[in-house]
């Protein structure tokens, strides 16, 4: 028998993806179950590149539709609708990926600042496409807005998104939000349950167990 090595559990998300904002509750529950030998690493996904032109309607369409498909299968997800009428919505989350990236730089504050994009977005209405938001986040879980925008507004910061979307893509994730295991240099998917972290611990617990036999 292998003695056990530690292992990896990535953690895929996009600040601005929906279901990945569906995802919270369990995701916390699940790493708070998890053994101490898993070591958990964050990435962001990149789900749309840089854009300035308005969302196109049937899109918006198609996204508020999937909030409220969220809404059902994830009993308890809130959303806040007003986001469609008080806003120019642009199918754009590179910038919020990069404001996570600058606030792990700043302070190590990666997913403080991911959940504070993600309230910015689904309760409080407001365009985590566009820079004054993100500043408005980053303030608001005490970063300095200058040092903030200067991150925000370097090469420094795009090329180190450019890296962070080429390690997700080498573990084979293009959807969010993704878990990927490492056990022994070999990923593998684990299946999300939106509503039952017990049944994602006992999936790594298995994967944990195969490769001690």
């Amino acid at each position: 028998m292998k003695n056990k090595s530690p292992a990896i559990l990535y953690y895929v998300h996009d600040p601005m993806c929906s279901w990945c904002w569906g995802f919270r509750t369990e995701w916390l529950k699940l790493k708070q179950l998890l053994p101490e030998n898993i070591q958990v690493v964050s990435k962001v996904g990149g789900l749309a590149t840089d854009s300035d032109e308005p969302m196109p309607e049937a899109l918006q369409q198609d996204i508020q539709s999937a909030w409220k498909h969220i809404q059902q299968a994830i009993p308890g997800t809130q959303f806040n609708f007003d986001f469609w009428t008080d806003n120019t919505p642009r199918r754009s989350t590179y910038p919020a990926c990069r404001a996570v990236l600058a606030a792990e730089q700043l302070a190590d504050q990666g997913e403080q600042m991911t959940f504070g994009i993600q309230q910015a977005y689904y309760l409080n209405a407001q365009n985590p496409s566009d820079l004054d938001t993100l500043t408005d986040v980053a303030t608001s879980i005490g970063l300095e807005a200058d040092a903030f925008k200067n991150i925000m507004l370097s090469d420094g910061i795009k090329n180190a998104l450019h890296d962070e979307l080429a390690q997700v893509r080498s573990i084979d994730v293009y959807s969010f939000p993704s878990l990927v295991i490492e056990i022994d240099s070999r990923h593998h998917p684990v299946q999300l349950d939106y509503n039952s972290a017990q049944n994602m611990l006992a999936e790594i617990t298995a994967l944990l167990s195969n490769q001690n036999v």
